[in-house]
């Protein structure tokens, strides 16, 4: 073997995600532990003969392994939203089950407050849901060891980055999704780990019918995150001095509402019932937004007189707030990601100071049962 300055590999970051020494590949691929050191190193470049064996003994493809610095690598991926593509895309990318997940960073995703740079640029539609993307950077380690969560409440970014500073070679990637959406991207196999708090009023259980119904033929876990008051958001200090739903509807009030398979329109259409109050009677029930966020701007601006969210976004947009039910915020992870090292190191955070003091912080939540198994499913 010789060195080759153009070549480049991820030889590293796959044998160690696999739980793999180089001593281990070097017996598997019948080679010495120095040519494992030499390639990982950038000191040799393998022969065809050494390369067919490395990539047999990963179980991957040579071109997951090797590529040319000047020919960034390409690869192929499902795209988690139905895009046509018109215009180079760019995405982020995280390996979820198996297969590379392609994420547009499109609309509001684009322009995050964090402004994740792309790792890709996907060009090239091959199939409804197939792209191949090609690579903006050769750092294939940060793509195998991101953690996807799917889920809507503020929190998880908050416990990404506090998490990322921890693991400085973890990176999570957080989708905004209401709580069936995140639940059925995770089903999809486009998330691995779903962020949720719905009640089932027919059980009284949290969650967890839910997650037996949509992953019925998959086993997960279900640990809690926290428990967070959800109630209506009003202006502040409450002027009108409104202390129920009903009072809100007798008084015409507008309710912004959220859109359907939201924990926060679950909660709503359910006080309505049981205060046996159409959903015709509720001005506003129609106008929709799509996040926790977007319900307390719209009250703040005054656009709407109340919305469902949390009391922890209540304080944090200077808004009264009229408290209606606890719910339980759980995270749901299919079995099968739970032994993968970022996963484990994501969840190990849960039981750190730093995570339980910044909960503490913003009010609203009950992290006493904070990582706590509820539910094998």
């Amino acid at each position: 073997m010789k060195q080759d300055s153009d070549l480049r590999n991820n030889l590293k970051s796959i044998r160690t995600r696999l739980g793999m020494s180089q001593q281990d590949l070097a017996n598997i691929a019948g080679v010495t532990r120095q040519t494992i050191s030499g390639v990982e190193s950038g000191q040799y470049a393998p022969s065809v003969a050494i390369t067919l064996k490395l990539a047999k003994a990963l179980g991957c493809q040579v071109e997951d392994l090797f590529w040319l610095e000047q020919d960034l690598p390409e690869i192929e991926a499902t795209l988690a939203k139905p895009v046509t593509i018109n215009q180079p895309l760019r995405v982020s990318l995280a390996r979820v089950g198996g297969q590379w997940i392609a994420y547009p960073l499109v609309g509001k995703d684009a322009f995050r407050q964090d402004m994740t740079p792309a790792d890709g640029e996907a060009a090239k539609q091959i199939g409804a849901d197939k792209v191949i993307v090609r690579l903006l950077d050769d750092n294939l380690e940060v793509l195998h060891n991101t953690v996807v969560i799917a889920g809507c409440s503020p929190v998880i970014s908050l416990w990404a980055r506090a998490t990322e500073r921890w693991h400085p070679q973890l990176r999570v990637h957080f989708t905004f999704a209401n709580s069936m959406a995140a639940l059925h991207s995770l089903c999809r196999g486009e998330a691995h780990i779903a962020g949720m708090h719905l009640y089932d009023p027919k059980t009284g259980e949290h969650n967890i019918p839910f997650v037996r119904e949509v992953l019925a033929d998959k086993s997960a876990v279900v640990i809690t995150l926290g428990l967070w008051e959800e109630g209506l958001l009003v202006q502040s200090g409450n002027p009108k001095g409104w202390e129920t739903l009903s009072d809100l509807v007798k008084a015409k009030a507008t309710i912004i509402n959220r859109e359907p398979g939201a924990g926060s329109r679950m909660l709503l259409e359910r006080k309505l019932q049981e205060a046996q109050i159409s959903f015709d009677a509720v001005k506003g029930f129609d106008q929709i937004v799509t996040s926790h966020q977007d319900v307390a701007q719209t009250v703040a601006l005054g656009l709407a007189d109340a919305g469902i969210s949390t009391a922890s976004i209540a304080a944090t947009f200077g808004l009264g707030f009229i408290p209606l039910h606890q719910s339980r915020y759980d995270l749901v992870i299919l079995k099968e990601y739970l032994e993968e090292a970022p996963i484990q190191q994501l969840l190990s955070t849960l039981g750190h100071r730093v995570v339980h003091s910044q909960l503490e912080v913003l009010g609203g939540y009950d992290i006493s049962r904070i990582g706590e198994v509820v539910a094998t499913v």
